[in-house]
C-alpha cells in the first residue's frame, strides 16, 4: 500500500503569507501544476490524504463552516482533474491549545493509516511532503520519507536551522511527485508474501562453502 500525506497551503494552494489564512473560496489558489501532481499520484496508486493546520479557526478569524466549503471546492476540483483525495484531516485549534491532532503530532497520520485498515509499521511506503519544518518532523515522527517543497512558507536555508532534515528538497509539489513517482518502495503484497513462504516451508538457513542455502522442510528426511 502507498500512501502520500500533503500539506495544504503552500502545497496545493498558494500560501496566503505570515499571520494570514484562506478564508473564503475565491482566495484559494492552486499552485500551477498541483492538480495535475494529485492526479498523477493517484494514476500510480498511492491513496492521498491531507493533514493540515488550520488555526484560523480557533482564533475566531473564520468559521469551520467556511472551512468546510473551501475543503468541498478543493476536493470538487482535484476529481474534476482525474485526482482523488481520499480524506482531509484538519487541526483548528491554536498552538498554544495543547491539542494532540495538532502537527507535528502524528494523531491525524494514524487515523488515515488506521482507514485503510493498515498500521504505520505495516505500510512500506509513506510520504510527507509539506512546506514548514512542522510538516517536516511530522512526517519524520511517522516515518515517513520527507519532501520540502519549496513553494510556500520555508526557504532552502531555513532547513540549517531545523535540526531535522527533510529527505528531498523539491520545487514544489509536481516535482516532489517524480520523487515519489522515482523513489517506490518494495511492494508490500509481494514482501508479505515472501515472508509467508518462508515461515510456511523454509525450516533453517544453512552455510555450503560460504553460500548460504535454504532448507525446505519437505527435503528433510525424519
Amino acid at each position: 500500500m502507498k500512501i502520500v500525506f500533503l500539506d495544504r497551503d503552500g502545497v496545493i494552494n498558494e500560501f496566503p503569507g505570515n499571520g494570514k489564512y484562506v478564508t473564503k473560496v475565491k482566495d484559494f489558489h492552486f499552485i500551477p501544476g498541483s492538480l495535475e501532481a494529485i492526479k498523477t499520484l493517484s494514476d500510480n496508486g498511492y491513496n492521498i490524504f491531507v493533514v493540515s493546520n488550520q488555526a484560523g479557526v480557533g482564533k475566531g478569524v473564520y468559521s469551520e463552516k467556511k472551512l468546510q466549503h473551501i475543503t468541498r471546492n478543493m476536493l470538487k476540483e482535484v476529481k474534476a482533474h482525474g485526482g482523488k483525495i481520499i480524506k482531509v484531516y484538519y487541526c483548528t485549534h491554536r498552538s498554544d491549545a495543547g491539542c494532540k491532532c495538532r502537527k507535528p503530532e502524528i494523531t491525524s497520520i494514524n487515523k488515515a493509516v488506521k482507514s485503510l485498515g493498515k498500521t504505520l509499521k505495516s505500510v512500506k511506503s509513506n510520504f510527507f511532503i509539506g512546506d514548514t519544518k512542522s510538516d517536516i518532523l511530522t512526517g519524520y515522527n511517522a516515518g515517513c520519507k520527507t519532501i520540502l517543497a519549496l513553494s510556500g512558507r520555508a526557504k532552502r536555508s531555513d532547513v540549517n536551522n531545523w535540526g531535522v532534515k527533510p529527505d528531498f528538497i523539491t520545487k514544489n509539489l509536481a516535482s516532489a511527485v517524480k520523487i515519489v513517482i522515482e523513489n517506490p518502495a518494495p511492494d508490500e503484497d509481494l514482501v508479505d508474501s515472501n515472508l509467508t513462504f518462508l515461515e510456511e516451508n523454509v525450516l533453517a538457513l544453512s552455510s555450503d562453502n560460504g553460500k548460504m542455502i535454504m532448507v525446505k522442510k519437505e527435503s528433510l528426511i525424519i
